[in-house]
């Protein structure tokens, strides 16, 4: 029943869209999200066709200084509500810093509390070398590797062109001291309906990796705001028992307005 975890994931594949692999795109320029960002979502969870909300995750994004060079100071925290506390408490902490020019993760840093397990984890990349140093040791990735929360604000900043109904995406990312290769299929464009508004969105299903919570397969359905900001909007996803939802509830401090809602 880790649900935030499961947010966090899928939010990691939400924007895990890179056309196929070309190193043109390792050094994207920013054009999604600025210093100041805050994006709430709510998290839900149904056994029998009713979603009860459970949580809550929070990402921001700040300017601060890393090794005497900028860099955004990303941060993703997840609760879950005081009625599911007595049941199973989850306090969890992700933070990344980013590079401001090249939009890669320098440090990665995770402090989970779920249920009575706590875990701690810290990746450091060195990109000269294309390895990342974990907490079990040194591992050779690809040159646009990037971490759990780093790809959340990278990938919002590549544009969806050239990209056909059905196509499937390769990727790579970080996660657990492990490297991952998957992929997401594009669905098209589709308008959704949330308790925030109506928007255009961008559609498409995320291959999920089997393990505790996840049933293997295209199991995930993702949409994101189809304007510059790139915004997670909802994600739905099959989980081992039951189902999950998320939702965007409230923003602050987007780069561009949201012209993808429907007014």
């Amino acid at each position: 029943m880790a649900l935030i975890r499961l947010l966090f994931i899928s939010v990691v594949l939400i924007f895990s869209f890179p056309q196929k692999y070309d190193e043109n795109y390792c050094n994207l320029k920013n054009t999604s999200f600025k210093e100041g960002e805050k994006i709430t979502y709510k998290i839900y969870y149904t056994l029998a066709g009713v979603y009860v909300e459970a949580g809550e995750v929070i990402f921001s994004c700040n300017l601060e200084q890393y090794n005497n060079k900028p860099v955004y100071h990303l941060i993703a925290s997840g609760t879950t509500l005081p009625f599911y506390d007595h049941f199973y408490k989850v306090r969890d902490r992700y933070e990344s810093y980013t590079d401001t020019e090249t939009l890669r993760p320098l440090e990665f840093r995770r402090n989970i509390k779920e249920g009575g397990a706590k875990k701690y984890e810290n990746i450091r990349f060195n990109h000269t070398a294309n390895t990342a140093i974990t907490d079990s040791g040194v591992l050779k990735v690809e040159p646009c590797i990037q971490d759990a929360l780093s790809a959340v604000y990278y990938l919002r900043n590549i544009k969806f062109v050239n990209i056909s109904k059905g196509d499937k995406i390769p990727f790579t990312i970080i996660l657990d001291s492990r490297v991952y290769l998957t992929y997401i299929r594009y669905l098209g464009k589709e308008i959704i309906k949330t308790k925030y508004g109506r928007f255009h969105t961008i559609k498409f299903k995320a291959m999920l990796i089997k393990g505790t919570l996840f049933a293997e397969g295209e199991k995930m359905t993702v949409w994101v705001s189809d304007d510059s900001d790139h915004l997670p909007l909802r994600v739905e996803s099959a989980i081992i028992i039951g189902n999950v939802k998320a939702d965007m509830m409230d923003y602050q401090n987007l780069r561009t307005p949201l012209e993808s809602q429907i007014h």
